[in-house]
């Protein structure tokens, strides 16, 4: 079923679509104003630089315990390396800021900068440098900068070289920081969620970036106190109560250590961010409601009075940012943070439109394909190859050049009387087509009247039409290799279409179906982590379910399983289930339509003279979509190379099949490579049933197969046809028979071993029918194994050729569980098909 003919109906009806329209006209106003204004366009197309240039003011300025500076040069470095056009504005904000902090931190910083560039454009001279080497290039900068400093000093100490080795190691750390932070500001994700490394190293960066605040106070709330708060309420709207915790702790931390006084807002930005978090289902407001409870309770405890006012005020003037923060901006935040919901609806639109493509470009390969397909049929037909005017024109001037060069009547008789000669040119040209071994004296005696060299023009003919022969033999082996090409790309153009309907169909997003399993999954104590619906069509139903399983209790049978049959009233079972995550106990089951007819075969296989290698081969194979293949084939003769050509005629002809190709083009397909791979005449019989088990429908293909009978009840219905093996003709006919099967029904099929084993004086359908009545009993392999017995016993105990038979059986499939029923549930309602 492809997507344009599918409805999803739906809940209900979403309002408010002109407001919407209205604020969307709003805003493209808005934006197309900006694009007029100068500095607006000049602030736009430098907003990175700027960005990372404000950045660098704060982090030149940020210092921990008031002695260390290990981000300046830290962040200086994973500039040069990943925006080397945001080098110089770059460096002279992080100098600007560094002449805040206290003498001598702005040398210091400006130094260590220095030799940074100096290292990086020595290594780049001699063509070594890499990304990898930044850490290492910061940790020497640093290092020989602070030995400087303490060899300069008034004295030595193991302090300072303590002191000057802390901070190298701090900036080597994060330099390692910055490279996984930075990118993920800088550079435009494609839709892909964000490791749990890269979202610690994001906020440890943003909290470096906000320790650049300390000391800047506005009306007496401090400036890092209202930023911090406000990175938390919108990592905690984003990511729940785990990432806002996360966020609270690092943010906390990294703020105490550049101001040491400040050493209880770790645990008070930590309890803050996990409450606010926990409210995350209430939107904004109730975020903030947590964000404002979370650190006043705590504020109590930690400080006086007045500071704990300042606390609460520095929190509102946070949730005032955060009100009027745009919702984007917070969707956008969580489409990379892995669980939540907005994350989940990113990568289903990846998904999607990643399907849409892929379909779109295999239809386009299909569409190619058949083009090819037309262009090689293009061609003549074998038999009008060589016909034609100009080839006819060419045979009789190679003639005439061989018999009439040297004659000297040759202008008499092509001047004078040319009708009179090309009319005896050809007549005789028709009688050595009709008898290629006539002679001269068999001619007509008029044609020795009208030519005096009647013999050596039949011998210079005779010589002729043999190359002409040959070279038609050529033509038509060329066409039946391009018609074969032809037909092959054909084939391969339809599995290429109907595979793009089914990347199309699996594209179609089923939300409330998928909610309603996984309402009545949970209902059941089940702990699922995933569902997703592949197909809802009746009798073709694929889900697939991860879920936290527990060894032995085999949960998808017997709970999953028959409550989906409730639900979708058919009888649904496991197909296939895989561990995902077997240390967490995770396992993917994919869920399908149970088959309402199951197939249980026999099969008795003897060889001529009771030798170990049958000339006959056998196969029963799933061929996929609920279709069982029973096949025969009986290859030329007995033996090694009668069972290899047998085989491969089935092997071909099952891969073909499964690959969705047309059962007549497979037919086809299979001839003609046998036909082109060996220059013998060697052919092979083939019988096969190809079972529906959803409606036991059966198409039975027969290529010069023996009979097939069908024992139903007390009766018995032969399945016959007539024409040729394959691998002896290009032009084969298939016979295609459609039969619907009933529960109980037995098919017997056989090769021409067992079917011409009584001879010619009987008739051999109404002796194999009565053979099959007399069996008893219902086994297949029974059944088998009986009438090749009966049938070798009336040959007097010899085995005149290979002889085998399958028998299958159709019957009910018996589901093992029955249904689940769970109050409350109701039957799921599948997308609708218009026509």
């Amino acid at each position: 079923m492809s997507k344009s003919n599918v409805v999803n109906l739906p809940e209900w009806t979403r309002v408010g679509s002109e407001d919407k329209k209205q604020r969307q006209a709003l805003g493209t106003r808005i934006i197309a104003w900006g694009q007029k204004q100068r500095y607006i366009q000049l602030i736009t197309a430098k907003k990175w630089m700027l960005l990372l240039s404000f950045m660098g003011f704060l982090l030149g300025r940020a210092m921990i315990l008031d002695e260390l500076s290990p981000f300046a040069v830290a962040y200086f470095a994973v500039i040069v390396f990943m925006r080397r056009d945001s080098i110089l504005p770059v460096a002279g904000a992080i100098i600007a800021g560094s002449l805040f902090t206290p003498f001598p931190g702005a040398l210091v910083t400006t130094a260590e900068l220095i030799i940074f560039f100096l290292v990086y454009r020595g290594l780049e001279s001699f063509e070594r440098i890499d990304l990898s080497y930044a850490p290492l290039m910061v940790f020497v900068s640093s290092f020989m900068v602070g030995l400087f400093k303490i060899v300069l000093g008034p004295s030595l100490s193991w302090y300072p070289f303590m002191m000057t080795t802390l901070d190298a190691l701090l900036g080597f750390v994060l330099t390692l920081v910055f490279i996984q932070a930075l990118p993920l500001l800088t550079y435009k994700q494609k839709s892909r969620s964000l490791r749990n490394e890269e979202v610690l190293c994001l906020i440890i960066l943003l909290a470096s970036v906000m320790t650049g605040l300390v000391g800047w106070t506005l009306n007496g709330l401090s400036l890092e106190h209202i930023l911090s708060r406000y990175l938390i309420l919108l990592f905690a709207m984003a990511g729940g109560a785990p990432l806002g915790a996360a966020v609270g702790v690092v943010t906390g931390l990294i703020l105490s250590l550049a101001d040491i006084s400040a050493i209880y807002q770790m645990s008070l930005l930590a309890f803050s961010g996990m409450l606010a978090g926990m409210m995350q289902g209430g939107r904004k407001g109730a975020v903030s409601i947590g964000m404002l409870l979370g650190s006043t309770i705590l504020s109590v405890y930690f400080t006086g009075p007045g500071d704990m006012m300042a606390s609460t005020w520095e929190t509102c003037a946070a949730v005032v940012l955060f009100l009027i923060t745009p919702k984007a901006m917070i969707s956008a935040i969580a489409k990379y943070v892995p669980g939540t919901s907005d994350h989940s609806r990113s990568q289903h639109e990846y998904a999607r439109r990643v399907r849409d493509l892929t379909a779109e470009r295999v239809t386009q390969f299909s569409q190619v394909f058949q083009q090819l397909s037309s262009s090689f049929g293009q061609i003549p037909r074998a038999g009008e190859v060589g016909k034609s005017d100009r080839e006819m024109e060419d045979f009789m001037n190679t003639v005439t050049e061989g018999a009439c060069a040297g004659c000297i009547r040759r202008t008499h008789c092509w001047d004078a009387k040319f009708y009179q000669t090309y009319r005896y040119m050809t007549d005789m040209m028709t009688t050595v087509e009709e008898s290629p071994d006539i002679t001269a004296a068999q001619l007509p005696p008029e044609w020795s009247r009208i030519c005096g060299k009647t013999g050596e023009v039949l011998e210079v003919m005779k010589g002729q039409y043999d190359l002409y022969q040959h070279d038609m033999r050529w033509k038509r082996q060329i066409y039946d290799s391009r018609q074969f090409v032809a037909e092959q790309l054909s084939g391969v153009s339809q599995v290429m279409e109907d595979l793009a309907k089914e990347i199309k169909r699996e594209g179609q997003a089923m939300y409330r179906q998928e909610a309603q399993i996984r309402e009545a999954l949970e209902k059941l104590g089940l702990s699922i982590h995933g569902i997703e619906i592949l197909s809802l069509d009746p009798g073709r139903v694929e889900i697939e379910v991860v879920h936290a399983y527990n060894r032995g209790f085999d949960e998808c049978r017997k709970m999953i399983a028959p409550l989906l049959s409730d639900i979708l009233d058919e009888n649904i079972a496991v197909m296939s289930e895989t561990a995902v995550h077997p240390r967490e106990g995770l396992s993917m089951v994919t869920f399908g339509s149970a088959k309402a007819f199951e197939v249980n075969t026999g099969v008795a296989v003897v060889s001529k003279g009771g030798d170990m290698l049958s000339g006959d081969s056998f196969s029963t194979v799933e061929l996929g979509n609920g279709t069982f293949a029973v096949s025969i084939s009986d290859g030329m003769g007995n033996g090694e190379r009668a069972r290899m050509e047998s085989s491969a005629a089935l092997g071909m002809l099952e891969k073909l099949l499964q690959s969705g190709m047309d059962e007549k083009l497979a037919v086809k397909s299979v001839n003609s490579i046998l036909l082109l791979r060996s220059p013998d005449e060697f052919y092979a019989t083939v019988d096969m049933a190809l079972i529906d088990q959803y409606s036991a429908q059966t198409t039975f293909m027969k290529i010069a197969s023996a009979p097939s009978f069908i024992r139903r009840g007390s009766e018995v219905i032969p399945i016959t046809s007539s024409n040729l093996p394959i691998g002896i003709i290009k032009d084969i006919d298939v016979d295609l028979i459609s039969m619907q099967l009933r529960p109980g029904d037995i098919l017997i099929m056989m090769t021409d071993g067992i079917y011409d084993a009584p001879g010619y004086a009987v008739n051999k359908e109404i002796w194999m029918k009565r053979m099959i009545q007399e069996l008893e009993g219902d086994d297949p392999q029974d059944l088998a194994d009986s009438l090749l017995e009966k049938v070798i016993r009336y040959q007097g105990n010899e085995i005149l050729d290979d002889m085998t038979i399958v028998v299958s059986r159709l019957d009910h499939f018996h589901p093992e569980w029955s249904s689940l029923h769970m109050p409350g549930i109701g039957r799921m309602e599948r997308p609708r098909t218009v026509s």
